[in-house]
């Protein structure tokens, strides 16, 4: 799955965040407002760590998409997924998600899921009673998630929501305060999503200092300084 930046330049969709431009779009299309001047026709994303992608969503769940209509609302149409949930890790009080909504248009960071093939983990956020997602959420195929992830959506992230990832794009990068985590991950040649995003989670220590934990195993339980990834 692929995001394409304002130009027509394309990046590999991975496991991140974004500058809200699909909900701005969302908010315009379901308010019933008409002029689109303001809207852009590209889809234009930043690199989350997985635990923000689970900390600033309202709906975590797991599940499996059945069905989805082209919905004509607006001037691109909605796309409805219908959804089997197995599982909800954050939103408890919808309790039951059936319908996640998403643009049609890639362009405005519309995703695209395969029906009737995986299970997905599916971040969104919630608007008059609906949930709505896009490229620039954490949606995942299930299975390509590591241990270190499917733990962290699990009961990990919820602990380190009170903590700060701060991106490293360059040399020389610090914590500024002892509720930061130093994500290196952007760094590396090897590209997204990165070791930290992939095993590890930023959960706060004792005397309020948050620093990286890893824990996959019985025999892998460490916690590493906030400036050592």
């Amino acid at each position: 799955m692929e995001m394409r930046w304002s130009g027509g330049q394309r990046c590999q969709r991975w496991s991140g965040g974004c500058q809200r431009l699909w909900l701005r779009a969302l908010l315009v299309l379901s308010l019933g407002l008409h002029n689109m001047s303001t809207l852009t026709d590209a889809c234009s994303c930043m690199p989350t760590h997985p635990q923000d992608a689970y900390c600033s969503a309202d709906i975590v769940i797991r599940a499996k998409v059945v069905a989805k209509k082209l919905l004509k609302d607006g001037h691109f149409g909605m796309m409805r997924y219908t959804v089997k949930q197995m599982k909800m890790y954050k939103g408890f009080k919808m309790q039951h998600v059936q319908h996640i909504y998403t643009d049609a248009s890639e362009g405005l960071c519309g995703v695209k899921f395969d029906i009737n093939k995986y299970q997905y983990l599916i971040t969104g956020r919630m608007f008059n009673g609906k949930v709505y997602t896009g490229l620039c959420n954490f949606n995942e195929r299930w299975d390509r998630l590591s241990l270190a992830q499917k733990k962290g959506f699990n009961h990990r992230y919820q602990l380190g929501c009170g903590c700060r990832i701060k991106p490293c794009h360059y040399l020389p990068c610090f914590v500024t305060s002892k509720n930061e985590c130093l994500w290196t991950d952007m760094l590396s040649h090897f590209g997204y999503p990165g070791y930290q995003s992939r095993h590890y989670a930023c959960v706060q220590q004792k005397e309020g200092y948050c620093s990286w934990y890893r824990g996959t195993s019985a025999r892998d339980k460490t916690a590493i300084n906030a400036t050592d990834p």
